[in-house]
């Protein structure tokens, strides 16, 4: 590779996305003291960009903006600019997407917005084109317009980005709002599923036409409603809604069939054509989702995919030191001599290639039939490429084929005289030389980041889908992660987490010189997923661990006069608003999760001051819930699981022993979303005896592994029959 000509101060980050800058020509600066004094000093405004490194449209704009000598010199005369990796920091994100939606209607990445030099946002907007078009103005417009209104009209902006602040402030405020209990939890569920039953498409699953997200968070809430309602109408569609969507994603081209693991979504109604980044929130939920599909129907098909997307991660996105990275590029290059990166490129597929890799002719199959013939009709191929040039707007796909399952095996199988078995077998012959295939192009850019937040939802995935699926490698494989983030990304001395941590040369784990401190999401789903893994392991360490850091995220977040948890913490002076999110996305909220963290929490500690900040939670977000619950499926399951008391199930007995086993099995194959578990082995100095001292009057019946199912810490009669505690375990 040539000399860079430029190089800026980015060069010294740690984040694979600001390195990517460290040789545009614009003197990029990361958010800092540093950019604040110079903008201050030199009363210049501030240009922010704030992207992340698998982000299409991110390289796009650097491509046309960032690395075009004459941009970079009007940006560098007239504003100091800084770049900010979003996953490394929500919280700036944040605050100024908040501004960026309310301003324009919309948000998205890359966002760019102007500030004053003190920081306040006054115009904003995302992704612009470098030069004036017909619907749209350029970007280097935009700069020299912005930068001559600072020179005429200084006063009237700084007047302006006060007002606005102003504004922001009032409008994202969430509160308790003269309402003292929470919203009533039949009202909540029952308009939450006919929202998404409306929105909901009955031909291919999902719920909007395009583009279409995973969102694992109407799922859960599906998955909820069914376990409350299961005999009624209601009940069984909320589950078909739910299985029939996560079968048409498995089978869709959102999902890699050669590769594994899913992309982040479609571009279309069908789960076909996806954009081609792949994210650890999305591998860790959908890990979930389907481990969960698999206890309630017992369908085969949901652990294989379960199986897939653990693969996909174990393989692709694992550090040699067990926490997991955080995303794969949607683009890169065709070959290894192409000198353009392309969207899917290492993903699609010509029919000629395929032909060619599988020319082989099945024996036993109707005559003149090769592996090509089979593997290309199942898989939708066409000679012509099968992307609707409509989901293609620059062509990158032409003559191109994503795969997608067109067919079921027993159809592909009587279309060539097949059995089902052997059909199975020659697909996978076909996926596996493809695999070798595909190896040997360019991958796409990995972001060797690690984030505490989406390490915590990849360890619930593979903790969840070890219980589920009695997978013993599975839960290894969680606590391995978990010790990872108890190493890398946690202060002992501070008792706090860190947000984020990189891999540097030779596979060490490597930190900024200022690491950046955990937010509110990294303790939750962090949490949520020591939770998960104690459930799965049994390993009292986890929950102790857990309970030290609800105790930290309590004092770190909680809002005494509103009530409900701040995104950050209080005393960053850069940070203009303390904000609540109030939407599930691609991730749930974090007050969402919290609401059933708090209430296990409060199930294994005995601290029932937990279950009233739950209670506070639901109350703060009252009206939402009442009115677009849509809006918070999560939170809306979480008004049921708080409304219905959580059961404790104790199991004691020696927790090698076959006996508790079969009794373990049984709980963990049953989908029991109001449950917590937990084994007294009769260790009484234990921390679970110390938390729970009425476990100590609970005894095994008979010298047999017994089990109570207890309710605010008032326990059944106990049960030593498998079957009779399946029945108990129902909602």
């Amino acid at each position: 590779p040539s000399v860079p000509r430029h190089t800026n101060r980015l060069i010294n980050e740690k984040s694979p996305y600001l390195l990517q800058h460290a040789h545009n020509p614009v003197d990029w600066y990361p958010w800092g003291q540093e950019a604040f004094d110079k903008a201050k000093m030199e009363n210049k405004l501030i240009f922010l960009s704030v992207g992340y490194s698998t982000c299409h449209w991110c390289h796009v704009m650097e491509e046309e903006s960032f690395k075009s000598k004459e941009i970079g010199e009007i940006m560098n005369e007239h504003f100091v600019c800084i770049k900010v990796d979003r996953e490394e920091r929500p919280d700036v994100d944040k605050v100024y997407m908040t501004f960026v939606q309310a301003t324009s209607g919309g948000g998205g990445w890359p966002m760019s917005v102007w500030l004053t030099p003190d920081l306040k946002p006054f115009a904003g907007g995302t992704y612009f084109p470098p030069e004036d078009g017909v619907h749209r103005v350029g970007f280097r417009t935009v700069l020299l317009r912005i930068a001559e209104q600072w020179k005429e009209n200084k006063d009237a902006l700084l007047e302006s980005s006060q007002r606005i602040l102003e504004a922001l402030q009032r409008t994202s405020e969430i509160r308790v709002q003269g309402q003292e209990s929470p919203p009533p939890p039949k009202e909540v569920m029952d308009t939450c599923f006919q929202q998404l039953s409306r929105s909901y498409d009955e031909d291919y699953g999902g719920f909007s036409k395009s583009p279409k997200f995973p969102t694992p968070v109407n799922l859960n809430f599906l998955f909820m409603y069914w376990a409350l309602h299961r005999t009624t109408p209601e009940g069984a569609r909320a589950l078909q809604m739910a299985l029939h969507t996560l079968k048409m994603m498995a089978h869709g081209g959102i999902h890699d069939h050669i590769g594994q693991g899913f992309h982040r979504y479609s571009t279309d109604q069908h789960w076909h054509v996806p954009h081609f980044e792949k994210m650890l929130y999305d591998q860790g939920q959908l890990a979930a989702m389907y481990s969960r599909a698999f206890q309630i129907s017992g369908d085969e098909f949901f652990a294989d995919v379960v199986r897939d997307i653990l693969l996909y991660v174990s393989r692709d996105l694992s550090d040699q030191v067990g926490g997991f990275y955080s995303a794969e590029d949607a683009d890169s290059y065709p070959t290894t001599t192409s000198r353009e990166k392309r969207e899917g490129a290492f993903c699609v597929w010509t029919a000629e290639e395929l032909r060619a890799l599988l020319p082989d002719p099945v024996e036993g199959a109707t005559e003149g039939t090769t592996l090509g013939d089979i593997f290309m009709h199942h898989y939708g191929v066409e000679e012509a490429g099968n992307v609707d040039p409509r989901k293609d707007p620059h062509q990158e796909l032409k003559g191109k084929n994503v795969l997608i399952a067109r067919c079921s095996p027993e159809l592909t199988a009587a279309q060539f005289g097949l059995e089902p078995a052997r059909l199975s077998a020659l697909l996978q012959e076909c996926r596996q030389r493809l695999s070798s295939a595909r190896a040997q192009r360019p991958r796409p850019h990995l972001d060797t980041k690690m984030l505490a937040a989406w390490n915590g939802l990849m360890i619930s995935g593979f903790a969840q889908a070890g219980a589920a699926l009695a997978e013993q490698g599975y839960v290894s494989r969680a606590a391995q992660a978990a010790a990872f983030l108890r190493t890398h990304l946690f202060d002992p001395d501070s008792g706090r987490l860190l947000r984020s941590c990189y891999r540097g040369k030779d596979n060490s784990v490597e930190q900024s010189a200022v690491p950046i401190q955990g937010f509110l999401e990294d303790y939750v789903f962090v949490i949520q997923a020591l939770f998960d893994l104690y459930e799965a392991s049994l390993e009292q360490g986890w929950l102790e661990w857990a309970l030290h850091l609800q105790h930290m995220q309590d004092k770190l977040f909680w809002d005494p006069k509103g009530f409900a948890y701040f995104s950050t913490e209080a005393g960053d002076p850069s940070l203009l608003l303390r904000l609540k999110d109030d939407q599930d996305g691609a991730e749930p909220t974090p007050n969402s999760v919290t609401v059933t963290n708090l209430l296990r929490a409060a199930c294994y500690s005995g601290h029932m001051d937990w279950v009233e900040k739950a209670g506070k939670i639901l109350t703060a977000f009252s009206e939402r819930l009442q009115k677009i619950p849509i809006t918070l499926p999560e939170m809306a399951r979480a008004t049921a699981v708080f409304h219905h008391t959580v059961k404790q199930v104790v199991i004691c007995g020696d927790p090698q022993g076959e006996d508790t086993k079969e009794m373990l099995h049984c709980i963990r194959s049953v989908f029991s979303p109001n449950k917590v578990l937990m084994v007294a082995d009769g260790d009484s100095a234990g921390f679970l005896y110390r938390q729970l001292p009425f476990l100590s009057s609970l005894e095994r019946k008979d010298g047999k592994a017994t089990a109570y199912i207890c309710s605010n810490f008032t326990c059944s009669l106990p049960v030593t029959s498998v079957q009779e505690l399946r029945g108990m375990l129902s909602p």
